[in-house]
């Protein structure tokens, strides 16, 4: 089996002295979803954009974006040498839960491979090998489009989650909400002095961030539907895996609902689940 080296990726960096703002910033624009935390040109650690959205909404304090440093929240690296297999970096990231991992040493990176590295791995190289059906989950977690957007990031917080599944009224699933939908509401206004809250007279919510999980603020006068961007995209049941794992890359997406044969959604397939295939490979 090929070796990391051969999959590996430069990585995008970012000093140990930057603001979340900084962080949130990088990662739009690069449309990634990880930095590599450096002290000059030394890594000492990784963050990501779960965890910048989990901290931002458990965050108590009234400092702005600007005025908080990433290394609150900067994750140990977990290092591979570059002969480590993919199938083993597959089993690595499975039993440490984490989406990348870093190859080299502590003073020197030579590069990262992540889930999407995986995923195109495995979609280049076993066509009709495998299909959706065998490795999907079917366990997910959802809420109605229409609720309020402080009820549901209550429940992504709870389950430690970076993104949800949103149904209708029909229980038809219309989209998915993710902390990339928040965060460039973040960006434009987490660094106001106020948020204007409608809700209550003569009340006014301090950083929209805060008001995000907030009743009285930013999450009780908007609904999930209304940050909402990504449309959810679909696969079915027995559609072979490696044509699923390209519908990932080409939406640059990190998960699909499942389809049955009647057209009702009975799973999801993320990136997590094609490293479970790629793991189980002989």
């Amino acid at each position: 089996m090929m070796a990391v080296k051969d999959l590996m990726q430069n990585p995008i960096t970012i000093s140990k002295n930057s603001k979340i703002s900084d962080a949130i910033t990088k990662m739009l624009v690069k449309n990634i979803s990880r930095l590599i935390v450096v002290d000059e040109v030394n890594p000492i650690g990784i963050v990501t954009e779960k965890d910048i959205g989990l901290f931002l909404l458990q965050d108590k304090t009234d400092r702005k974006l600007v005025e908080i440093p990433i290394s609150e929240i900067v994750k140990n690296l977990f290092l591979v040498d570059e002969s480590t297999t993919v199938k083993d970096c597959a089993n690595i990231m499975l039993d440490k839960q984490i989406s990348s991992l870093v190859i080299g040493s502590n003073k020197k990176i030579q590069g990262i491979v992540t889930k999407t590295d995986l995923t195109k791995y495995f979609a280049d190289n076993y066509p009709s090998a495998r299909s959706v059906g065998e490795f999907m989950s079917t366990v997910y977690f959802w809420s109605y489009s229409n609720d309020p957007l402080f009820k549901v990031l209550a429940k992504m917080i709870d389950r430690k989650i970076s993104r949800i599944i949103l149904r209708n009224q029909n229980e038809k699933p219309e989209g998915i909400l993710s902390f990339r939908d928040l965060f460039k509401i973040a960006l434009n206004l987490g660094n106001e002095e106020v948020l204007e809250d409608n809700t209550l007279p003569d009340v006014s919510v301090i950083f929209s961030r805060k008001g995000f999980i907030s009743e009285s603020g930013f999450g009780g006068i908007s609904t999930a539907s209304q940050v909402m961007k990504g449309k959810i995209i679909s696969v079915n049941y027995d559609d072979d895996l490696a044509e699923a794992c390209k519908i990932l890359l080409k939406n640059k997406i990190n998960g699909v609902g499942v389809l049955s044969s009647r057209g009702t959604l009975v799973g999801i397939l993320s990136k997590t689940d094609v490293m479970l295939a790629i793991a189980t490979i002989t």
